[in-house]
């Protein structure tokens, strides 16, 4: 149960004074999304992009043009346009220095008369222009009697609406969630943050949502810095609270003899990198410890993660437990069991592999077989979590792509065993602030090196004009036996659109190449997207058009020739993850970007850095940059909590700060009791990391 004193804070938008039916379903669409309500607390989160300064307040003939002016005026004189003219209502406005045309379209005309009195004195705030060599205003912000100007603030702040939704409305809905702020105690250390005059959380809010200049909204402002570290404290205590609570929970050592792994290392036809090594010796360390190992292990497109995770898995079998490994992805399942099968099979691992698909018969066997400990490594998709499958002892858990399950799911896996080691692995690398904003629990592998053979792929740029050119290099390069595949432009999140804008290239290519040509897409049955691969592994087709369906994960060795169309509209990861599915086979490989010209700032920062370096973790401090860091984890799409106060490219400092004092906490406090243990569980509340309070609750 939430505590009473934070209930104001979760009331809906639709029960504060002066926000309608109408507006409220606006307030919901613009901060809650599908089919929630908006709260009091979403809308003291949604903080101000930018704010106008209302404060320069000048004589006319001293006003600057094409800047925001307030103006003590005279009405001196209507001029509103013919009866049927569509002209502009225009009204003169005077000082003692100078005029200014105040100009309306489409305007109602008794709302000018009104507003703008002939002979009434007002405050005119808005865009001072010239045009035809006379000062104008177009639709000015504001007209403001001398009650109105009263009231008006000298700096606005400016926030991200939605339509119909008007920012008065906003900033009047706002300004009631600010009035529902109760009275709270403090939660930090004030002697151990570097903030200088540290606001309360309530004095920072309201800072930040009536700034008094517009350099109030910028980060490193105390008001800022404060509700910054708020959030990442918020979770890196409750990161730290799970960890605990993994600790806590008997672990039981898992110590092979090296059997099966010798067995496994002598069957590679490569030297393992340094960074494989050491990986594995920190996995073996945790394995046979007393405690619970919780470790992330991330490498870029191709380092060998795969590889590290059999030789964790060999490990625990040869302790006589058994190994899972889940993965997003049906087709990614699959090539995870047909690589492990390949080295794991000739040492004696009994493998399986269990997705939605499986027929009842078969589906029945692999869980009567795993149950009674006839399977030694299964690997499946989600398929995994139920509550069917039984093991007869879970030692390690390996959640491949870990981003994509979102931070609790990992642990469902894990609790398929009380005592369960979990390994999670990424193919995208992820900066080193995120690794400890959302895996801050965790240990971390790195893996640096590319294996041997591995080749640097040859990336070029082409603009969607010259796509002949690329046809006609395409027709040589197939002529020779060479396998490509065309990846089709990202249209939006809509895996619909995405599967037309392939279909449509497919007919296209067909046309030119014939059968050689095969599609896949998302929309496809399970069955027909793994008929269409194989068919490309085989070299039936040559040129597999797709979505980004074949972004992680997909080794197809064969393929040289990787086509990414509008490449300007994919992110740098994605950018980095397609091009990684070629040049895996020690052949020369090439990606040709194809851009829509002209192409915007951000899109050639983008292009220009995957041109510039195929470093993945270079790629994704570059993507943390120019994206932030919701967007490069996909935070909305894997349930991820996103953060809206902290921006992490600006208060990374702040992060370690914030790891640092939650395992502080922790140690000093586990159930986190006394007067700071009841500020900190309201913390945890208002940031919405109920997980952490359930794990208190439950010991």
């Amino acid at each position: 149960m939430r505590p009473s004193i934070l209930t104001p804070l979760f009331a809906t938008t639709a029960s504060l004074p002066g926000i309608g039916p109408k507006n409220a379903k606006l307030l919901d669409r613009l901060l809650a999304g599908s089919g929630k309500e908006a709260r009091a607390l979403d809308l003291l989160f949604h903080l101000p992009y930018a704010a106008i300064d209302r404060r320069n307040r000048p004589k006319i003939a001293d006003a600057p043009l094409d800047t925001i002016v307030t103006l003590e005026v005279k009405v001196a004189e209507h001029l509103p346009p013919g009866a049927r003219s569509k002209a502009p209502y225009k009204v003169l406005v005077e000082d003692d220095t100078g005029d200014v045309l105040l100009v309306f379209f489409l305007a109602n005309h008794h709302w000018i008369e009104k507003s703008l009195p002939l002979g009434a004195t007002r405050w005119i705030s808005g865009k001072l222009e010239l045009w035809d060599g006379h000062r104008q205003i177009v639709h000015p912000d504001r007209v403001l009697d001398a009650e109105g100007f009263a009231k008006m603030a000298p700096v606005e702040p400016v926030y991200l609406s939605t339509e119909g939704l008007f920012q008065k409305t906003l900033g009047r809905a706002i300004d009631a969630a600010l009035a529902k702020i109760p009275a709270l105690p403090e939660w930090h250390d004030r002697t151990a943050l570097n903030i200088p005059a540290l606001p309360s959380f309530a004095e920072a809010l309201r800072e930040v949502h009536r700034p008094n200049t517009p350099e109030s909204l910028a980060p490193q402002t105390p008001a800022r810095r404060r509700l910054a570290y708020d959030e990442l404290l918020a979770s890196q205590l409750a990161l730290a609270l799970m960890r605990a609570k993994i600790r806590r929970a008997p672990g039981r050592a898992s110590e092979g003899n090296g059997q099966i792994r010798e067995k496994i290392a002598a069957s590679l036809p490569f030297a393992l990198t340094a960074s494989q090594t050491a990986a594995m010796a920190e996995i073996d360390a945790d394995l046979g410890a007393e405690t619970r190992m919780l470790r992330l292990l991330q490498g870029d497109v191709g380092s060998g993660k795969t590889l590290v995770a059999l030789f964790a898995m060999a490990a625990v079998v040869e302790a006589g437990r058994q190994a899972a490994l889940m993965a997003p992805t049906e087709i990614l399942a699959r090539q995870h069991h047909q690589t492990l099968a390949t080295f794991g099979e000739a040492a004696g691992l009994r493998l399986a592999l269990l997705t939605g698909r499986d027929t009842a018969a078969s589906r029945g066997k692999t869980l009567a077989l795993l149950a009674e400990g006839g399977i030694d490594i299964v690997i499946g998709t989600h398929a995994l979590f139920q509550e069917s499958v039984v093991f007869r002892d879970l030692g390690l858990a390996v959640v491949d792509e870990q981003h994509r399950f979102g931070v609790h799911q990992r642990l469902a896996l894990g609790d398929k065993s009380a005592a369960a080691d979990i390994l999670v692995m990424t193919a995208t690398p992820i900066p080193r602030t995120l690794v400890l904003t959302y895996f801050g629990d965790m240990d971390v592998s790195n893996l640096r090196e590319k294996p041997a053979g591995r080749q640097q792929v040859a990336t070029r740029t082409l603009p969607l004009e010259r796509m002949d050119e690329l046809i006609a290099r395409l027709k040589r390069a197939i002529a020779d036996g060479a396998r490509a595949f065309w990846v089709c432009p990202l249209v939006e999140e809509s895996e619909a659109l995405d599967a037309a804008a392939a279909q449509e290239r497919f007919v296209h290519l067909q046309q030119i190449f014939g059968d050689k040509v095969g599609l896949v897409h998302g929309k496809m049955k399970s069955r027909d997207k793994e008929a269409a691969m194989d068919a490309f592994a085989q070299g039936k087709t040559q040129i597999l058009v797709a979505t980004t369906v074949i972004e992680v994960g997909v080794d197809i060795p064969q393929a040289t020739i990787m086509v990414i169309e509008h490449a300007e509209r994919f992110g740098l990861a994605q950018l980095h993850q397609l091009r990684g599915r070629v040049g895996r086979a020690g052949a020369k490989s090439s990606c040709l970007l194809l851009y829509k010209a002209p192409l915007g700032e951000a899109a050639k920062a983008r292009i220009g850095i995957v041109r510039e370096t195929d470093d993945g973790f270079r790629i994704a401090e570059e993507d943390l940059r120019l994206r932030g860091e919701g967007e490069v984890l996909g935070t909305k799409q894997s349930g991820l909590p996103g953060f809206r106060l902290a921006d992490l490219y600006a208060h990374g400092p702040l992060l370690s700060l914030a790891r640092n004092e939650a395992r502080k906490i922790v140690e000093e406090s586990p159930r986190l009791e006394g007067p700071r243990g009841e500020a900190l569980r309201l913390l945890l509340n208002i940031f919405e990391r109920g997980e952490a309070i359930r794990l208190l609750r439950g010991g």
